[in-house]
């Protein structure tokens, strides 16, 4: 299918998507809805504090060594939220990774102040006024996001291949942010000034060069049509590119199935000139994301996705670069979170109680559409009440030269231990 064609069929079948969810029942809970797909730990009560120490450690054979990386990992992690005077809220989240390697490239030990921020809400009103770093998520799908536009250049360490601890454990982008309130809607505002030229490495830097190195707005009115479908409409403008429009929808089926959707729409280079330094061709051409959860009786939740990237290499345009040039490909779409492949799929599933009460699988596949390699996740986790004991396991399967089979770890597995206090 053509480039021109693919841009035209994505929201289409968003349109008749929001056409068929429009009809649904109004029966169903609206926490479903949510348009923020990671599951980030929202904390209500004022001065109220959670942190956690978490010790790993891990083996990964690779791909184009004799011999096996092994890591070990110890982190801290906290969160905090309070009041800070009548009608003022405080938020700080920070994350410490102390990291050692036996590779030949030894990851530093680095700090992550995720969130830093001051609110207001006059006398608990309908506006709402936020400064200073703020993770600004948004996006209902689970692989990729591409309604999620401060994600690139916001992980300064990856502990997981689960997209959602990624979401969660990334820097916010220093910025304003404003939000007007009403029944059924919201206005927001958002402008993150550019406040560095370069990231940096340095363990307590606060890599702003990666999060705020040029200036950035973003309008987003949200609508809820009913009980059982959300929207948000985007327009997002980067100092570097033409104006981007998005959109995200997310509706309830039935009572065990919820459906979502994102799209977005813009001018920009492509992904392969962005990775490997060439002549930037600017494209106009669109990205998609949409699925659906069904959740069964026995706590079974099973997603489903079909995800698309108008910017990045079809088979043939993949086929043809070297092994460094994909490696250096792939390494800069991780760092932009963008999807490598034109076209992707996922199967994302949790079980709660699997076998014991307090034992949990996490597990994903997720299916390179242009060159049929895979990446294969699991994770297992016993609660205990403060503790939690954890194995994650992950492959790369692929032919050589396929996004999948040229990526350097075969597999990994690595053992969690983490305390909450």
């Amino acid at each position: 299918m053509s480039h021109h064609k693919r841009a035209v069929l994505c929201p289409c079948l968003a349109s008749l998507l929001a056409f068929a969810m429009s009809a649904l029942p109004a029966y169903a809970q609206e926490d479903a809805l949510s348009l923020e797909s990671a599951p980030v730990e929202k904390v209500e009560a004022p001065g109220d504090a959670k942190w956690f120490v978490e010790g790993a450690i891990g083996n990964a054979p690779q791909r184009y060594l004799p011999d096996s990386i092994a890591s070990q990992r110890a982190s801290l992690d906290l969160l905090y939220t309070g009041r800070a005077g009548t009608g003022w809220r405080a938020v700080f989240s920070d994350r410490l990774d102390l990291i050692h390697t036996n590779g030949p490239e030894p990851e530093p030990s680095r700090n992550s102040l995720r969130e830093a921020y001051l609110g207001w809400q006059p006398g608990g009103g309908d506006t709402v006024i936020e400064l200073g770093r703020i993770n600004l998520r948004n996006g209902p799908a689970y692989g990729y996001n591409p309604t999620d536009f401060f994600r690139d250049g916001s992980l300064r360490v990856i502990t997981s291949a689960d997209p959602f601890a990624m979401r969660q454990n990334r820097l916010g982008s220093v910025m304003l942010r404003a939000q007007r309130l009403w029944n059924g809607g919201s206005l927001s505002l958002a402008y993150s000034p550019k406040l560095a030229d370069t990231p940096s490495t340095d363990t307590w830097n606060l890599d702003l060069g990666s999060t705020n190195n040029r200036d950035r707005g973003l309008i987003t009115l949200g609508t809820q049509f009913s009980q059982t479908l959300n929207s948000q409409l985007m327009l997002y403008q980067d100092s570097s590119l033409k104006p981007t429009l998005g959109a995200n929808m997310t509706a309830l089926l039935s009572d065990a199935a919820v459906a979502h959707l994102e799209w977005t729409y813009g001018t920009e280079p492509d992904l392969m000139s962005r990775a490997l330094g060439g002549p930037a061709t600017e494209l106009t051409r669109s990205r998609f994301a949409g699925g659906a959860t069904y959740t069964t009786l026995g706590k079974t939740s099973v997603t489903v996705e079909y995800l698309y990237n108008g910017f990045a290499l079809d088979a043939a345009g993949w086929a043809g670069l070297g092994t460094a040039q994909q490696l250096a490909y792939l390494s800069e779409a991780l760092r932009l979170q963008e999807l490598a492949p034109r076209q992707a799929y996922l199967l994302y599933f949790t079980q709660k109680g699997l076998w014991l009460k307090d034992l949990d699988a996490t597990g994903y596949v997720r299916f390179n559409g242009e060159d049929h390699s895979r990446l294969a996740w699991l994770e297992l986790r016993h609660h205990w009440p403060s503790f939690d004991l954890t194995l994650q396991m992950q492959y790369n399967l692929g032919s050589a030269g396929s996004e999948f089979g040229t990526v350097p770890d075969r597999r990994i597995v690595q053992a969690l231990a983490t305390y909450y206090f």
